[in-house]
């Protein structure tokens, strides 16, 4: 019986597209995740990711997985911006926000608001280390060495704190 799903499974077509969504489908979902208090719904950047991935499926099948993952992660990054720039941004809060913490704690507030201001990579870097990433899983995403994220989150931390002090 094995040996007849094994040969069945060799005939069966498998679509080398379906095959690289389905293994970075985990990724575009947490980055899209991130970004929809932003007025998009996350079904709605996972599409415009998904779409951008086909439009460069061609050129992330042959690379190695992870030159692949990080490509991958830099395309959905790239078009969930995109889309959120198409959109006029709105002050809507995300469901998980708690105004409670927040008023105990208005310097967090601030922090939030500073970090939200930052242009991009550096946004992405500062959430990614507040997600718990590694400098290397974060300079894997972003195409960038565990050297470049380190120098650039210390920049960013002195940018941070100049203007909290302000």
């Amino acid at each position: 019986m094995s040996t007849y799903c094994v040969i069945i499974d060799k005939m069966m077509y498998h679509d080398p597209f379906d095959e690289l969504l389905e293994r970075y489908r985990g990724l575009i979902f947490s980055l899209c995740r991130r970004f929809n208090h932003r007025g998009l719904e996350v079904e709605d950047l996972v599409q415009e990711a998904t779409i951008a991935l086909w439009k460069a499926h061609e050129r992330v099948l042959p690379l190695p997985k992870m030159q692949q993952a990080a490509l991958v992660w830099r395309i959905a990054h790239n078009a969930v911006v995109d889309s959120l720039r198409r959109i006029e941004d709105t002050d809507a809060l995300p469901e998980e926000y708690d105004e409670a913490a927040e008023e105990e704690n208005p310097h967090i507030r601030e922090l939030h608001e500073q970090i939200a201001l930052l242009d991009e990579p550096n946004r992405t870097i500062v959430q990614m280390q507040l997600e718990g990433y590694s400098y290397e899983e974060i300079g894997q995403k972003l195409g960038l060495t565990e050297k470049n994220i380190s120098v650039r989150l210390v920049r960013i931390k002195e940018e941070l704190r100049k203007k909290m002090t302000l």
